[in-house]
């Protein structure tokens, strides 16, 4: 499984991981807590659903979201680097997006961005359309966030997966 997966490499490394969650609402947390020994690296979340949590408890700038909207490649990246000073990790996780059933800030239902940040103030993102029921969208998010951060440790270490 991922979740165990990115825990070892999280242990391996004595690193550690904050989410900042928003669509997805728990989900990512949820995840990497599943597997016994989570709490050698998981370090904790924020669920972030509102707007205005984003700036306030995160950081993202409230020029950023006044002119983007919340579902924004710069405010994923934002919240990640947000919820990893917070959290004082290694490593920072997160997601924004539109699960439906209403678009969102002139965004269609599936936009998703989900970032991470790390070591030496470096982001990685991904930015994904998905179809699919509400459900669907909060899942595949949280598996696409989980599949990101397990590529930047495995790159980072020097693994590679097929």
């Amino acid at each position: 499984m991922t979740a165990s997966e990115i825990l070892a490499a999280l242990v391996g490394r004595k690193a550690t991981v904050a989410v900042a969650e928003s669509l997805t609402g728990g989900l990512i947390g949820a995840a990497l807590t599943t597997p016994s020994g989570a709490s050698a690296a998981f370090a904790g979340g924020v669920i972030a659903y509102a707007t205005e949590l984003k700036a306030r408890l995160l950081g993202v700038p409230e020029d950023l979201l006044a002119r983007e909207g919340a579902v924004h490649p710069a405010v994923a990246a934002a919240m990640a680097a947000g919820v990893r000073a917070l959290a004082r990790s290694d490593y920072g996780l997160a997601v924004t997006g539109v699960a439906g059933p209403d678009p969102q800030d002139g965004r269609p239902v599936g936009t998703v961005h989900v970032a991470v940040a790390g070591p030496e103030n470096q982001v990685w993102h991904r930015d994904l359309l998905l179809n699919g029921s509400r459900e669907n969208i909060r899942a595949h998010t949280c598996q696409e966030a989980l599949d990101l951060l397990l590529g930047v440790l495995q790159v980072n270490s020097g693994e590679h997966s097929g």
